[in-house]
């Protein structure tokens, strides 16, 4: 055979060579598409997840509603999809998927929308902010922003929690009814249905219908028991004092109902409710909070707090809304936790938030005009059943007790007091970080986000210290090292191809 055969011979095998070749690997990659979309019995196809920690695998919890959901659920994110963090992109890819072939006619469906593009379409849908997740079925919505999705520390994500929340929402949405809140009246509190700038909380009203609230007002002289529908009681800023039997029936609502009441008090008013906040291990002074720091109030004497609680549920939407939360607020009065009454009662009582150090509760007359710390008279930190070096503005407290022969602790009621009595009026509540803090309030007192027994998923982060000159070693390395390394690779191919 010639030596120009035996070129042609071996150019025939080579190419033969990599034809077969290729076509393995189209057939490879077609075979492994074609199991992976195979359809198993139970309906969803065959996936591994390998994460650390399992953060694309949805629990069993979650996996058994999804099965028994019977309505159709639409999930809308404000953000365009490549916007969206991949925790949350691949924990919706799951219950789309968990649902697919769902026989109880419950689908998910998710849509990213960005209002900067899409105005139209999000205004349709009430929605004018990004960075929210609002969920729909039929006639009811909730909406819930994307930070609340995480736990924080230092400011830092450190876990995510969107699968506790969006089940618990998607459940919300899909369940027969809401969940109900009542508004006291009847002591010149401020009304819901109200849309006065300083004396209305209609604004708070339609955020709280706009998460699937349902809000109601009750009259305490005209009922003898809490409508048993109540998941919540609110009192904003009452005038007038509650009367004897009117105390009464709100303890026995907490103590042996479960029930679940917020207080929003206003100094320079007398509300009755003494007995009941000293119950559940709450101090509310008679008093007003001064402050002489410059950086603690504003031009028009509102008080600047920075100091929260930071592990309390109630405080997180607050803390995580923005780099540095901070409050403003109106005329307060001081709410402290007796600690030692709570812990002979059995209560988990929080201070929430306080004031900065240099802060006084200058008790409360009329004829004292000018914020000046009388020793005598008014409350200064650090002095009382609460030894902080601050004065509470707002306190939570828990009774928690066993039952039975269960291993763990069982709410049995809640009370939340805040000493300002105007931070939700019309005219405050869309002020940054109140209403975080007073939805995470309400979603708090009726288990929303907590009733399921889901772990958050530890976000893993990495980083790389490196000195200066580490840092400039690595630029060369990467700008003349690796294609230098490539150019003699070549170099050494091309001289052994010629000889």
């Amino acid at each position: 055979m010639s030596f120009s055969d035996n070129i042609r011979t071996s150019r025939w095998v080579r190419t033969t060579n990599l034809i077969v070749q290729a076509i393995l690997i189209i057939t490879l990659f077609g075979g492994l598409n074609y199991l992976a979309g195979i359809r198993s019995s139970g309906g969803g196809a065959w996936r591994i997840d390998l994460t650390r920690y399992r953060r694309y695998t949805l629990s069993p919890e979650t996996t058994a509603y999804l099965r028994d959901l019977a309505s159709p659920v639409r999930i809308v994110i404000t953000l365009s999809e490549d916007a969206a963090p991949a925790e949350l992109k691949g924990l919706l890819r799951e219950y789309v998927d968990a649902t697919t072939n769902n026989l109880a006619g419950g689908h998910i469906r998710v849509e990213y929308v960005d209002i900067d593009l899409a105005r139209r379409e999000a205004q349709q849908l009430g929605l004018d902010q990004s960075n929210l997740v609002r969920l729909i079925c039929a006639d009811k919505a909730q909406t819930v922003s994307v930070n609340d999705l995480y736990q924080y520390e230092n400011q830092e994500r450190r876990a995510f929690k969107g699968e506790q929340i969006i089940t618990a929402s998607i459940l919300d949405v899909a369940r027969e009814g809401r969940k109900r809140i009542y508004f006291i009246y009847g002591h010149s509190e401020l009304r819901p249905d109200d849309t006065d700038p300083l004396r209305g909380l209609s604004s708070l009203n339609a955020m709280l219908r706009e998460r699937n609230f349902d809000v109601a007002s009750l009259d305490l002289t005209r009922v003898k028991k809490i409508p048993e529908d109540a998941s919540l009681l609110i009192a904003v800023q009452p005038q007038s004092r509650f009367s004897n039997a009117e105390q009464e029936q709100l303890r026995h609502y907490l103590a042996n109902d479960e029930g679940r009441l917020i207080l929003m008090l206003s100094p320079g008013y007398g509300h009755g409710l003494d007995r009941l906040v000293s119950d559940w291990g709450i101090l509310v002074d008679d008093d007003s909070i001064k402050d002489t720091g410059a950086d603690n109030m504003t031009e028009d004497g509102d008080l600047i707090i920075s100091s929260f609680d930071p592990k309390h549920p109630v405080t997180q939407a607050l803390l995580h809304s923005s780099y540095k939360a901070r409050l403003r607020v109106g005329p307060s009065r001081t709410v402290r936790s007796d600690k030692i009454r709570a812990a002979g009662l059995g209560l988990d009582v929080t201070t929430l938030a306080s004031s900065s150090p240099t802060a006084w509760g200058q008790i409360y007359a009329p004829s004292r005009m000018k914020a000046a710390f009388d020793p005598k008279i008014d409350i200064r930190p650090g002095v009382g059943p609460d030894t902080s070096n601050r004065l509470g503005l707002a306190a939570a407290a828990e009774r928690v007790g066993t039952r039975g022969n269960l291993p763990f602790s069982v709410p049995t009621g809640r009370l939340v007091v805040f000493g300002s009595g105007d931070l939700v009026d019309n005219a405050r509540v869309t002020s940054e970080g109140v209403f975080n803090l007073f939805i995470g309030a309400v979603n708090w007192m009726v288990d929303r986000d907590t009733q399921l027994n889901i772990p958050s998923r530890p976000i893993d982060r990495f980083q790389l210290l490196l000195s200066p000159r580490e840092l400039q070693n690595l630029r060369y390395c990467l700008i003349f090292a690796l294609p230098g390394i490539a150019a003699l690779m070549g170099l050494i191919v091309y001289w052994t191809r010629r000889s």
